[in-house]
């Protein structure tokens, strides 16, 4: 399952940067990278300041080796199969994860991550393995089709494989993504999930596989349609708000970059590559009631059923 998962999102991050590309019409940079003193590495690749992304990332990791304690307390949310009172552990993970931020306040960030995981006893021998991640849209404008599509589009990779994973995973991710001290979600969500090992291994690749193939007909026709759109300089603040609050849950709230800020040689530049190039904050903002900004978060204090 190892080889399986690292070449699968080898070949998924090239497929999908090349298709960036042919949408922003400039290359991504390719960065290379290993943990000097650890085991494995990865490949990051970023745009920024592109025609149509502002910032872009698409990265894997193979990483393998210690894990201190700390980073073990933050890998996982039901650390049912690991030792509370061990002070490091033999691990292996790979996983392929990304953030889009386009400039147009009109198109959405999109986040997309799936990862592998195997805990190792002493002995070399596997104590547990399972499967995570999921993929949401943030956007600052909201087009209710755009969220249909995208959750529809997601809904059925999952239905192929469990009828109760979308509606499940999809509470999953509104209650994840939510941005705590605000009151607010992130975004319009999609799927999220971890610990997932209730089937076999070979079930649950394929559901992973599906997820990830799902990733450019969910989003691509959306920047598409939405790249080019007119804008005015209020709507582009507005963008620059909501980023503030994407920044704020990337750095307070979420598991996976506190993991990898506590993972020993963590390559810090590609952990924080999620955080967008430009953000804003103001004190005391509110838009006016009734308005699209307004209309935006009463829905990001109440989650919807889009499909």
């Amino acid at each position: 399952m190892r080889l399986k998962m690292e070449q699968f999102i080898k070949s998924k991050q090239a497929e999908i940067v090349s298709r960036l590309e042919e949408v922003d019409g400039k290359k991504f940079l390719v960065d290379a990278w290993d943990r000097p003193g650890h085991g494995g590495g990865g490949i990051s690749c970023v745009l920024q300041e592109g025609n149509v992304f502002e910032k872009a990332g698409v990265n894997i990791s193979i990483v393998y080796g210690k894990l201190p304690r700390p980073a073990i307390l933050k890998m996982r949310a039901d650390h049912k199969s690991l030792d509370p009172n061990v002070e490091s552990l033999d691990f292996f993970a790979a996983g392929l994860s990304m953030v889009l931020h386009p400039y147009n306040p009109m198109a959405p960030t999109v986040h997309l991550n799936y990862r592998y995981f195997e805990t190792m006893r002493p002995d070399g021998t596997t104590q547990s393995w399972w499967f995570g991640g999921g993929t949401d849209l943030t956007p600052s404008y909201l087009f209710d089709e755009d969220v249909i599509h995208f959750h529809k589009t997601i809904k059925e990779a999952c239905d192929k494989h469990d009828k109760d994973y979308y509606p499940k995973f999809k509470k999953w991710c509104d209650e994840y993504f939510n941005v705590k001290h605000r009151g607010e979600s992130r975004g319009v969500g999609g799927i999220f999930f971890d610990d997932l090992d209730d089937k076999d291994p070979e079930q649950l690749f394929g559901f992973v596989k599906d997820c990830l193939d799902a990733f450019i007909p969910s989003y691509v026709p959306i920047i598409e349609k939405r790249k080019n759109m007119p804008f005015t300089q209020a709507e582009k603040d507005w963008q620059q708000l909501r980023r503030g609050r994407y920044v704020e849950f990337n750095l307070v709230h979420d598991r996976g970059t506190q993991f990898g800020l506590n993972t020993p040689s963590a390559r810090v530049e590609s952990i924080l590559m999620s955080l967008p190039l430009t953000a804003g904050w103001k004190y005391m903002h509110m838009p006016e009631p009734g308005s699209r900004e307004d209309r935006l978060l009463q829905v990001l204090k109440k989650p919807v059923d889009w499909v």
